[in-house]
């Protein structure tokens, strides 16, 4: 089990796409050092996909350019062809995201073409990272079931991750894009994807739908996983995935890697005020159950 644990904080982009409300560029910036201030290193920020389909990450040039420099913090965003590549590298990004599912139904409900054309886009995408000296980290959608053809063969999980890291991907995260997963499926799809890859090249970015988002990050632990992706007030969803939930919140991860005595860097306590900054923001209720418990947890929480 890893002593230390990095957590990926996708609040700002896979959490706001699937809210209603359309947060100012001004307002997202002071969410955005609200997490930096926690301790957050990897933030993903924004998306340059065309804005008719998700207006919320329409401004994402311009927040970009007025995101908080400090020494350490890497700021990334996601892409989704060669169009927002090219957005990306004119708004100065350090680092961007690819994505794909291992379902063909479901990538082609999403992005509207189906795996190998994905492919295709992603290596073109992945060209021009590499002349630009860019590292891509790779998504892996609905690895653990598709809303629309249910069950996901791990070997498909591990041979779609695979293909992804000989694109040039230095990260893959493995996604329950619908929270459908348990400890025994994460097991499993491991068990396939850690034949062919070595675990410092996984990351794992759960829902939690059903509840069992932690107990699934426990179990990864316990495989050797020590990359995990929140978003803090488990803000989030996909448009894409009916019935999906948000995403595993930052602050319960925060929260349970403390009581086992791993390390991340992150202040639970802060991270607590971005989420709550970010409830205010967004006016409504974030699943987050540790948001809402007492003020005073049994244990510290800093």
């Amino acid at each position: 089990m890893p002593q230390r644990v990095q957590l990926v904080e996708v609040g700002p982009r896979d959490g706001l796409q699937n809210e209603a409300a359309v947060l100012s560029t001004e307002d997202k910036l002071a969410f955005i050092e609200r997490l930096v201030v926690a301790g957050c290193k990897r933030i993903e920020v924004t998306s340059f996909v065309h804005p008719r389909w998700v207006p919320q990450m329409a401004d994402a040039g311009s927040l970009y350019a007025q995101l908080p420099r400090h020494e350490g913090v890497r700021y990334s965003a996601l892409v989704p062809n060669v169009r927002g590549m090219h957005a990306a590298l004119d708004a100065g990004v350090q680092e961007v995201a690819v994505f794909c599912a291992a379902s063909e139904t479901f990538n082609r409900k999403n992005v509207n073409r189906g795996v190998e054309a994905s492919f295709a886009e992603i290596a073109r995408v992945a060209g021009l990272a590499r002349q630009e000296r860019v590292p891509v980290r790779g998504y892996l959608s609905t690895c653990f079931g598709c809303p629309y053809e249910g069950a996901v063969r791990a070997e498909r999980v591990a041979e779609l991750s695979s293909r992804l890291v000989a694109l040039g991907c230095y990260e893959v995260s493995i996604s329950d894009t619908v929270g459908v997963a348990t400890p025994g499926d994460v097991e499993r799809v491991l068990d396939a994807v850690l034949q062919r890859l070595g675990v410092t090249t996984l990351a794992l970015h759960f829902h939690d739908t059903r509840g069992t988002a932690l107990a699934n990050i426990v179990r990864a632990l316990d495989l050797g996983v020590g990359v995990f992706d929140g978003a803090a007030g488990g803000v989030g969803g996909c448009p894409f995935a009916p019935g999906a939930a948000g995403n595993v919140a930052s602050e319960e991860v925060l929260y349970v890697l403390g009581g086992m005595g791993i390390e991340t860097g992150i202040s639970l306590k802060k991270m607590l005020t971005a989420a709550r900054f970010l409830e205010t923001l967004l006016d409504k209720t974030l699943p987050s159950r540790l948001l809402h418990s007492p003020d005073t947890p049994a244990r510290s929480i800093d």
